[in-house]
């Protein structure tokens, strides 16, 4: 498999909908509210996506991951703030709804790449390594 700019992930795309959606609904909302759960709301949402892309800029699996996993966390923090104003009445159950179904795919496909990285390169070395030893082992004559 070749390298895949983050642009192009099914999972950063659905963070950028799940971002724009979000940032749709609080900036029409008064001052207070914006100033109070919408930053909080729209920083947690926006994060979501921001990790995912520096984790697949910083050249590593381990800090991708480590960076998927903060966009993980920044996930279940969004869904805090979400519960928060719908509970406050500032999202109406139809926006709620285009959100939910945003996270209830974003969630999985979350998991989904934070899983598939490094799957493929670690298996082929290991394979590789597997059989550079058995090449390099000398038949037991004891």
């Amino acid at each position: 498999m070749g390298f895949v700019r983050f642009e192009e992930l099914r999972v950063f795309r659905l963070a950028e909908r799940l971002a724009d959606e979000i940032w749709d609904v609080v900036k029409n909302w008064n001052h207070f509210e914006k100033d109070t759960v919408g930053k909080q709301l729209v920083g947690s949402a926006d994060s979501v996506g921001a990790n995912i892309a520096e984790g697949a800029g910083r050249g590593t699996q381990a800090d991708n991951k480590r960076f998927v996993r903060i966009a993980r966390g920044s996930l279940h923090e969004t869904r805090y703030w979400l519960r928060r104003a719908y509970k406050r009445s500032l999202f109406d159950d139809t926006k709620i709804s285009v959100v939910k179904d945003i996270l209830d795919e974003l969630a999985p496909s979350l998991n989904a790449y934070l899983n598939s990285i490094g799957n493929t390169k670690h298996q082929t070395q290991k394979t590789k390594h597997k059989k550079l030893n058995t090449k390099h082992q000398t038949p037991n004559t004891t």
